[in-house]
Order: structure tokens, then sequence, then C-alpha cells
């Protein structure tokens, strides 16, 4: 019998834990802070609390990383320059979860083959 599934599967590799992750790679105070600071900021909009805008923006999924800190670099700069009015939030997969042909997303696929 002729094997036909999972033909390009090389190896399979176990991912470790949310906990193993957090420990290798800490979250910075930095980074604690934008993402606590976001969240209130779209609780407070979501509650109407705050009346500026709730704006959430893609790409959808990314395929280069130094791409996509350019991208998001240049959000950020538009971002601060609407604050007053627009709560910027950037949104993006780093795997294509509802995709069933083609390309599975970075994490999947980082050499897009």
């Amino acid at each position: 019998m002729t094997i036909t599934s999972n033909v390009r599967i090389r190896e399979i590799k176990e991912l470790i834990t949310p906990d193993q992750l957090m420990s290798e790679v800490p979250l910075s105070a930095s980074a604690a802070q934008t993402v606590l600071g976001s969240r209130q900021a779209i609780h407070r909009i979501l509650h109407e609390m705050d009346d500026r805008l709730l704006v959430i923006i893609g790409p959808c999924s990314i395929h280069d990383p130094k791409a996509a800190m350019e991208y998001a670099n240049r959000l950020l700069e538009q971002r601060e320059r609407f604050s007053a009015d627009l709560e910027v939030v950037m949104r993006v997969y780093f795997e294509k979860p509802r995709t069933t042909v083609g390309w599975k997303g970075l994490i999947n696929d980082p050499h897009l083959e």
C-alpha cells in the first residue's frame, strides 16, 4: 500500500507548555505595561468610559518577521499620532488555523516551503 498522507512531514516535536515558554522567555516590564495599558484602554472603550474609536488592524498573518517589525513600527507612529481619537491595536496571526490548503503560517512553516 502506498502512503499518501503526511508525506512531507520530516519529524514531529512536542511543543513546550505555556508555563515553560514563559519561564524561558520572560515578559519584560515594558511589554507587560504595553499589554496592560492596551487591555485597560480597550475595556474603557467597550464600556463607554472612553469615547475614542477602537481600531483593530492586521495584517492577517505574517511571513517575514523583519517586514512585520517594520509594519509594527510604522503603525506605532500612527497610533501615537492619532491617540487622542483612536486606540489602535495590531492584530496578527503567526499561523493560519483555518487554511486547509497551502501555507499554514510562520509557526508551522517559517521558510515558506
